[in-house]
C-alpha cells in the first residue's frame, strides 16, 4: 500500500513560519498543498492504485478528491488514519458538515465527535496504528490501496516523519503478528 501525508495546508503554512498553533481548526488546502495533491495524483498513475482510504479531515479529503478525479479512484472514509489530536488542526468537522460539503461520500459511519477529546497519547496511537495494520493485512487488495493521511498517523505506523505531499510504501503484513 501506498501511504500519502495530505497537502500544505493553512495550519501547516503558519505553524511552519512561526513554530505557533495558529488556531485553525479543520483547515484547507493552500493553493501549494493542491499542487503537492496534483504532483501525488501523477505519480500514483503509475501504480496499481485500485481505491483511496481517506482520514476524515478536510485537509485530506481535499488531497484524496484531487487524486480522485484524476485517477477515477473511489474514496472510502477511515476514522483509523485520522491524526492525532494536538493541534488545533486536529478538531475535526461533524460528519453532517462534512456530508454537505462531499454529498458523494458516506459520513454516516463517523461518530459525532469522531476525532477523539484532547491529545492521544503515544500508546493509544499505536493502538489505533495496530488495529488499522490487522485490518489492511488480512484485505486482498492492500497492494492496491492508497491511504491519505497524516504526519503522526504515518509515523506512529511507519517511524518516519514524512512531508506534506510526500508518499511511501507500507506492508502491512510484514513482521506483524496479531
Amino acid at each position: 500500500m501506498i501511504l500519502v501525508r495530505h497537502g500544505q495546508s493553512y495550519f501547516n503554512l503558519h505553524y511552519g513560519a512561526t513554530g505557533v498553533d495558529p488556531g485553525i481548526e479543520d483547515p484547507r488546502l493552500t493553493e501549494a498543498g493542491r499542487q503537492q495533491a496534483k504532483a501525488v495524483a501523477t505519480a500514483l498513475a503509475r501504480r496499481a492504485v485500485k481505491r483511496l482510504i481517506v482520514s476524515p479531515y478536510t485537509r485530506t479529503l481535499e488531497t484524496a478528491e484531487i487524486i480522485a478525479e484524476a485517477m477515477s479512484l473511489p474514496m472510502v472514509i477511515e476514522p483509523l488514519v485520522r491524526e492525532r489530536a494536538a493541534f488545533a488542526c486536529d478538531i475535526g468537522t461533524s460528519p453532517r458538515l462534512l456530508a454537505e460539503r462531499w454529498p458523494h461520500l458516506s459520513f454516516d459511519h463517523l461518530e459525532e465527535r469522531w476525532w477523539g477529546a484532547g491529545v492521544e497519547r503515544d500508546a493509544a496511537l499505536a493502538t489505533r496504528c495496530q488495529r488499522f495494520r490487522a485490518a489492511m493485512s488480512t484485505m486482498p487488495d492492500w497492494r492496491n490501496v492508497a491511504v491519505i493521511s497524516h504526519w503522526g498517523f504515518i509515523r506512529g505506523l511507519t517511524g518516519q516523519a514524512i512531508a506534506n505531499g510526500a508518499h511511501i510504501e507500507f506492508d502491512p503484513t510484514e513482521g506483524f503478528r496479531p
